[in-house]
């Protein structure tokens, strides 16, 4: 069973709780500090007052990264061979 440890983490300046698995601990730090220096981007480039708009743009950004990466592994040609080899053993067995 995996240790659990309570940490805090600031986004935006406001510290939230997170209860994590210690293998797991510097990669939730890692995520907070992303998201921060992003924000931090956004204030920079954009003149604008609203933290919700910054927070929103950050969340826009990261998803279309996910969709990107998410389309980028399903073209992986080990992806085709391993579909491939999954039809040729499907084949096989139902001889």
């Amino acid at each position: 069973m995996t240790e659990k440890l309570s940490i805090k983490i600031k986004i935006d300046g406001r510290e939230y709780p997170l209860k994590v698995a210690r293998d797991d601990e510097e990669k939730y730090r890692k995520a907070a500090k992303t998201i921060n220096d992003t924000l931090i981007q956004y204030r920079q480039k954009y003149a604008s007052n609203s933290t919700q708009d910054f927070l929103a743009m950050t969340a826009f950004q990261f998803a279309l990264k996910n969709i990107e990466l998410e389309a980028e592994v399903d073209r992986s040609p080990l992806f085709d061979e391993l579909k491939k080899l999954d039809e040729e053993l499907s084949d096989y067995l139902s001889l």
